[in-house]
């Protein structure tokens, strides 16, 4: 049976290995033409932002249209040194996985705008249930690198004492739920999170980020249902990177339609946009928080990107997709970008940028040197064999002491 078959049809992509990359099928409309509703509007009264692309920088850097957060000069800056450290960081962390330092990782390259600048929208208080390429929200509510490094190394210093993969944070104090293996769970989880919240009368909100691959399963629609009925103030975020480990986005059921108007069909406001563009992102997700604390529901929003690495160190992207792809991505860097906004208002230049960029690779290596005296992934110390009987339950049941008796601990 053939691929054009009429009795079974599967979704392929533009562009195979071997093949020049294309992304000539993309729309791609003008910065500032989508327009910006007042929070009280009906979610299916956004169905033409759910379909379109909610942009701010034009193609001289030019912030413009009513998405325009006019963010400060200082806030901006702060937004480009949070994500050009989360690519340090990430550079970093790589080169140590292939050099057998740890076991596993999964970088964010060509994403850092979408967890920097949410963050950023966001409170502090909110709660968010991140999925795993997220760690820019950490870098933005100021998580100790060493910390997260000694994470990954499952060192005596990891506050998951081991329990985790690599790059599966957590930070109580941060309000940074775990984050989980099993893809989705998160979305219900906010959602539920946001729910007892309101019940509390309590102004904080929840915001959940998930792949555009996990919108195939099954949480992602009962937590929509969940939001819509229960009018939660949380925001879901469904980042479509073009491609899930190995598959493109049109196997998640993205190639007829966006992403954004699965939400549509919930009745909850839906926004696509730019993922690339750190404003947008800024810009979307104040409306959206802003929406949910006075008691106008959830919103669901699509933010349009490109995976530039590999899904992890366990995948090899040069089996899928072609060689380059990344380059020819048409929306561009999200680091570049902001960097150009911020010359183009008189209030950086590539001397500044070139002397941060090399600041903070300084940092990261000597972060890691410290989280190396902590203990090695090899060598240790790592955390006691008794620790594992800990945090489990608030209060130690009998078969926990049972068995803790027998190991003698």
């Amino acid at each position: 049976m053939t691929q054009s078959d009429p009795r079974f049809h599967v979704p392929a992509p533009h562009a195979r290995p071997g093949d020049t990359p294309d992304f000539s099928h993309i729309a791609i409309p003008p910065a500032g033409e989508a327009r910006r509703p007042d929070i009280d509007v009906e979610g299916s009264e956004t169905a033409d932002l759910a379909t379109g692309l909610i942009r701010v920088l034009d193609h001289n850097h030019q912030a413009v249209g009513p998405w325009n957060p006019e963010l400060s000069a200082d806030h901006l800056r702060e937004g480009l040194k949070h994500m050009m450290t989360t690519r340090a960081y990430d550079d970093r962390m790589l080169k140590l996985q292939r050099q057998g330092k740890m076991s596993f990782y999964m970088k964010s390259t060509g994403e850092e705008a979408v967890a920097v600048a949410a963050a950023m929208a966001l409170s502090g208080d909110d709660m968010v249930f991140p999925s795993y390429r997220q760690q820019g929200i950490l870098f933005s509510r100021g998580r100790d690198m060493v910390d997260m490094m000694c994470h990954c190394i499952s060192n005596s210093r990891d506050n998951l004492k081991g329990r985790q993969l690599p790059v599966h944070y957590t930070w109580a104090e941060g309000n940074f739920f775990s984050i989980s293996g099993n893809l989705t769970t998160q979305f219900p989880q906010a959602v539920g999170y946001a729910m007892a919240c309101q019940y509390r009368g309590e102004s904080r909100i929840a915001a959940s980020w998930i792949g555009e691959g996990s919108t195939a399963e099954g949480d992602f629609h009962g937590a929509l249902v969940m939001a819509s009925t229960y009018k939660a103030p949380v925001i879901l975020n469904v980042v479509n990177n073009q491609w899930a480990i190995s598959t493109f986005q049109g196997i998640a059921g993205g190639q007829g339609q966006t992403f954004a108007m699965k939400g549509i069909g919930y009745g909850l406001a839906s926004l696509r946009i730019d993922g690339n563009d750190f404003l947008a992102v800024h810009a979307a997700t104040a409306w959206a928080a802003e929406r949910a604390r006075a008691g106008h529901g959830a919103t669901m929003i699509e933010t349009f990107t490109y995976r530039a690495d590999a899904h992890s160190t366990s995948d090899d992207p040069s089996g899928y997709r072609p060689k380059g792809e990344e380059a020819k991505w048409p929306l561009g860097d999200p680091i570049e970008r902001l960097k150009n906004h911020l010359i183009g208002l008189g209030e950086w230049d590539q001397e500044r940028h070139d002397a941060l960029e090399a600041e903070l690779n300084d940092q990261v290596i000597a972060a890691y040197k410290e989280a190396e005296s902590h203990g090695t992934l090899h060598d240790g110390p790592l955390s006691p064999v008794s620790s594992m009987f800990e945090d489990v339950c608030e209060e130690q049941d009998w078969r926990l002491r049972r068995q803790r008796q027998d190991l003698g601990i």
